[in-house]
């Protein structure tokens, strides 16, 4: 009597397996693009700093572009913005289907010393 019990329920595991596994196989893609997303998120604040940074210390805009266009994902746009005695770069890039934004704001480093 058991064996037909267990026999009848043998296509249950396989119902099951077609079911869980392409879940699992979604959740796995879902997660490696979203840390696939972070990590560009990630490159393009860093290339934001290093901008930021090369601008603080009065370096040409050229190199300043350069710098952080190194750091950032490949594609991103970048741009650097004056005003006063504060400069703002901005790198965004299109990644993964979305639009990812770094942005960082530095003090020139000669504007605020005395004569």
């Amino acid at each position: 009597m058991w064996r037909s019990e267990r026999r009848g329920d043998a296509g249950y595991v396989t119902a099951e397996a077609a079911v869980v596994i392409p879940s699992l196989v979604f959740l796995t893609a879902l997660l490696l693009w979203g840390l696939a997303a972070a990590a560009s998120q990630i490159r393009c604040v860093d290339a934001a700093r290093a901008g930021a940074r090369a601008a603080a210390r009065e370096e040409p805009e050229g190199a300043v572009l350069d710098a952080a266009r190194t750091a950032a994902p490949a594609g991103a746009a970048v741009s650097v913005q004056r005003g006063g005695d504060l400069v703002r770069v901005t790198v965004e890039a299109r990644t993964l289907s979305v639009t990812l934004h770094g942005e960082a704001v530095a003090s020139v480093e000669g504007a605020r010393e005395g004569p």
